[in-house]
């Protein structure tokens, strides 16, 4: 009876060492690797940064008289300092989505990432506004997201340019695009420009690079209101984050743990070898 119950003991002790190694050294998230956030700042102060302006929900055929659009990197107005995007346009569409857009590399190949940006815009619309087909403040919707593709706006129905991406619809987010806010400023009184500060803090956004590590950033302004918008995009950051799925390839673990739990594994296994060796005899 001595002899089976130390047999047992000895085997069960394999069990536990083997079951230990295979749990701790699995792939997983929990493990972190050097390099798997990356930050992408600009504050235009000499130029655009590489960020380029154009315009979608809009007739192929637009009539640039009506529309009056507009962009190019200037100084901020007069009472901020610095330089930033400017971009303007009159919504004739009753849908103008005007964005800037930018490819940044770099990033772990085909993997995803979280999204974080931050947007300092100057704007000069007052909060609580009114105007034609929706106010000038609360219904020009604040958006930002990135992508694999290259965004651009190509034809669609009824001969009107469109977004090759789901950036959703005006107050409405999409795949590739949450809404930050508007460009309402309650501290605006007259036509004074202000900066105003927005994020997806609470909209989490997720983007897959493409095969060199590289993805789209996107930051735009979908109107619903039906008149001229102007604003300056101050500054732009996005924050960048690696996603590890468990048990699907994820990150080595660290030599460190590597080690402890090899000498772990291997104490368990001698102690449990002795263990029947000894109650064989």
């Amino acid at each position: 009876m001595r002899n089976s119950r130390g047999s047992t003991r000895g085997g069960m002790l394999l069990v536990v060492a083997f079951v230990v190694m295979a749990v701790l050294l699995r792939p997983s998230a929990v493990f972190a690797q050097e390099g798997g956030e990356r930050e992408f700042s600009f504050d235009f102060g000499s130029d655009a940064e590489g960020w380029t302006v154009e315009f979608a929900d809009l007739p192929v055929d637009y009539d640039q008289s009506i529309f009056e659009l507009d962009s190019g990197h200037r100084p901020l107005p007069d009472g901020l300092e610095g330089s930033g995007i400017y971009v303007q346009g009159h919504n004739r569409s009753d849908d103008l989505f005007m964005f800037l857009k930018r490819r940044v590399g770099g990033l772990r190949p085909n993997a995803a990432y979280t999204v974080s940006v931050s947007v300092n815009l100057a704007t000069n619309v007052p909060a609580g506004s009114f105007g034609i087909g929706g106010s000038p403040g609360e219904s020009v919707y604040v958006k930002a997201g990135a992508s694999t593709v290259e965004p651009v706006a190509v034809e669609g129905d009824n001969r009107h340019l469109r977004m090759n991406i789901d950036k959703g619809n005006q107050a409405n987010g999409g795949e590739a695009a949450v809404v930050l806010g508007d460009v309402a400023h309650p501290d605006v009184l007259s036509s004074e420009y202000r900066i105003k500060t927005l994020d997806n803090v609470e909209l989490p956004l997720m983007v897959n690079t493409d095969s060199e590590g590289r993805v789209w950033l996107i930051v735009g302004t979908d109107s619903g209101f039906e008149g001229l918008t102007r604003l300056f995009y101050a500054s732009i950051s996005y924050t960048l984050s690696i996603v590890e799925p468990p048990n699907t390839g994820g990150l080595a673990p660290p030599v460190w743990a590597v080690a402890l739990v090899a000498g772990v594994g291997a104490t368990l296994v001698c102690l449990g070898l002795m263990s029947l060796r000894r109650h064989r005899r």
